[in-house]
């Protein structure tokens, strides 16, 4: 069993009992990419994804999504001490969201964001600003409202800045978008978990239920309905494993990326919506729990843009 095969396994031993983030920090996920001299395990995005699907599987919040975003944006940077400071302090278990669309200008943020994950609680917030040269932005007096969703399992918010000075800048010695294209991939990494965890609770469901003496899955609708949701979410593996593959390598992950967050979290909502009827009545009561992970589904495919918009930039690449 290799590294990834046990932090899955541990991740599912972890999320099958009730998780808040005190148990998250015990696993030790918020340092998962932090360097190890400052207390985390230095993996790659690839174990991160592993977590992210597991989440995704066990419709899960607990704030690891910020946490792991702004964790990408701060590595990213060379390293120095207050960038260390911030990284040592996560790694620990304080808890981190990261924010995109803000300017910097004689040493002053503005600008707003919203719909960001786990920025109500957070203890470290970082920006990206991108209206010059990219640099990671720390900054205090920003204003954080909480912004209510039918998604029950995430906590998002809006950030703000309003001429307020940064106490720490760094210029990002990559492109913006590649922190982007990293945040597109670990929410199509949750949707995967989320249609995988949809497909095996569906078939397990028509094994057992009966109508006319016999179980629901040996209807010949039924074993459509529940290949076309193998199809979907075999595709979505596909597209990915490539994508997480291209983060973690640090390779150009643009169309890879765009491909895998426009299927995955499209496929996911169809895979749940099939989930829901393929569980006849009782798929639309509260005690199914397929709500929850149609809500979730549905969220996943706005958040860092729409299939829409990633399918544009597909088409650009190649048209």
């Amino acid at each position: 069993m290799d590294l990834r095969d046990e932090l899955r396994a541990s991740a599912r031993e972890v999320l099958s009992r009730e998780s808040d983030w005190s148990r998250l920090v015990e696993a030790g996920w918020p340092g998962l990419e932090v360097p190890d001299e400052l207390g985390g395990a230095g993996v790659s995005f690839a174990e991160t994804a592993v977590v992210l699907e597991e989440l995704g599987r066990a419709a899960s919040g607990g704030g690891y999504l910020g946490t792991a975003l702004a964790v990408a944006a701060l590595t990213a940077l060379p390293a120095n001490a207050a960038r260390d400071e911030l990284l040592e302090r996560i790694a620990a278990g304080a808890k981190a969201a990261f924010a995109t669309g803000f300017s910097l200008r004689d040493g002053v943020v503005s600008g707003r964001a919203t719909f960001v994950p786990d920025a109500a609680d957070a203890e470290v917030i970082v920006l990206l600003a991108d209206s010059g040269p990219p640099a990671i932005v720390k900054c205090q007096g920003l204003t954080v409202t909480p912004q209510p969703v039918l998604d029950a399992t995430r906590a998002l918010a809006e950030v703000t800045a309003e001429g307020v000075p940064a106490t720490q800048a760094w210029t990002l010695p990559i492109d913006g978008e590649r922190l982007l294209e990293r945040a597109a991939v670990a929410i199509a990494c949750d949707s995967l978990g989320v249609a995988e965890a949809m497909l095996t609770a569906t078939v397990d469901y028509v094994k057992v239920r009966h109508q006319f003496d016999r179980p629901i899955g040996s209807f010949q609708a039924v074993k459509h309905a529940c290949a076309d949701m193998l199809v979907h979410t075999s595709v979505a593996r596909q597209l990915v494993d490539a994508a997480v593959a291209d983060v973690a390598a640090g390779e150009d992950a643009a169309t890879s990326a765009a491909m895998a967050k426009s299927y995955a979290t499209a496929a996911a909502v169809d895979v749940v919506g099939k989930a829901m009827q393929l569980h006849g009545g009782i798929g639309y009561t509260w005690e199914s729990g397929v709500h929850v992970y149609l809500k979730r589904a549905t969220l996943n495919r706005s958040l860092f843009g729409t299939p829409i918009a990633h399918r544009r930039t597909v088409a650009m690449r190649y048209g």
